[in-house]
């Protein structure tokens, strides 16, 4: 059973949870010790709370989920994993995420629990509220980036929290694209706001919150705060264009918008992007 309840757990989607180190890196503190121990167990607390919420969500969408043609294959909709275990299981993570956040610092535990009842609120209600749906994921990554200034104790550039969002509105548009795409006539009954969209209708949103997440990284690259004055991080606009670009052929041509983490580490070129930009942006924030 143990199997079934890990992979239940989702490990691979803990990569959201990368969000919270983004003030390890842009506030220069990469590379002090302290404060990567205690970035990391912010992103413990993270991880831990995610997953006794993805069980909550599984749970909750057992029945649903037995309709869609891959989560249908998850192990609490296909009956490998009991539900008692899992509820038993999500209770005792959800606990120890808040342990470990309280012993970063108390304030993170606000910001934890915030996450969790958001995320609670996403499962049982926003989800199947057309629009607001893909808000709450946006707030939550924004919590993510709250969460790692608040575990170090330091401020963040508000364009941060302004791209976090643009970028997890842009991935969850992609999602849902992906879904009603997939379902066709049956996304109603997997969620019931998909009926409230339309291909053409996510394809604008898409349009819109690319084009606003472009425009907003490259003006933090020009006026934020924190930013080297030489104005050398517009170097790394090309990565970010380019990882836009091809994510949004991935959605589009490929039919690949459903697992964004999936296609993270699975399409070579996103991945080069993504990577050369990291290497970049530390290069130039710790050397100008």
């Amino acid at each position: 059973m143990l199997p079934h309840l890990v992979r239940a757990m989702r490990p691979r989607q803990w990569t959201k949870n990368v969000v919270v180190l983004a003030a390890l890196v842009f506030d220069l503190k990469l590379f002090h010790l302290d404060h990567i121990v205690t970035a990391s167990a912010a992103f413990l607390a993270f991880c831990l709370a995610a997953s006794g919420l993805y069980l909550i969500n599984d749970i909750r969408d057992r029945e649903a989920d037995r309709l869609h043609p891959v989560k249908r294959r998850r192990p609490i909709a296909s009956g490998e994993l009991p539900v008692s275990v899992a509820g038993g299981a999500a209770v005792l993570l959800l606990l120890a995420g808040g342990a470990v956040a309280l012993l970063v610092r108390p304030p993170l535990l606000a910001v934890l629990g915030a996450y969790v009842v958001l995320m609670l609120l996403y499962s049982y209600w926003l989800k199947h509220e057309v629009i607001v749906d893909v808000f709450a994921i946006s707030g939550g990554f924004v919590l993510r980036a709250a969460a790692g200034a608040v575990a170090l104790a330091v401020p963040i550039s508000p364009w941060l929290y302004v791209c976090a969002a643009l970028l997890s509105l842009f991935v969850a548009f992609g999602k849902r694209r992906h879904e009603l795409s997939l379902l066709d006539r049956d996304a109603r009954g997997h969620r019931r706001n998909l009926d409230e969209y339309s291909l053409p209708l996510l394809d604008q949103f898409l349009v819109i919150t690319t084009a606003a997440t472009i425009m907003a990284y490259s003006l933090y690259t020009f006026v934020a705060t924190n930013v080297p004055r030489n104005e050398s991080m517009m170097l790394t606009i090309p990565f970010v264009v380019y990882a836009m670009f091809r994510y949004l052929y991935l959605v589009m041509r490929r039919e690949r918008g459903g697992a964004p983490e999936q296609v993270l580490f699975s399409d070579r070129p996103l991945l080069a992007a993504i990577v050369l930009w990291g290497i970049t942006a530390v290069a130039i924030l710790y050397t100008s």
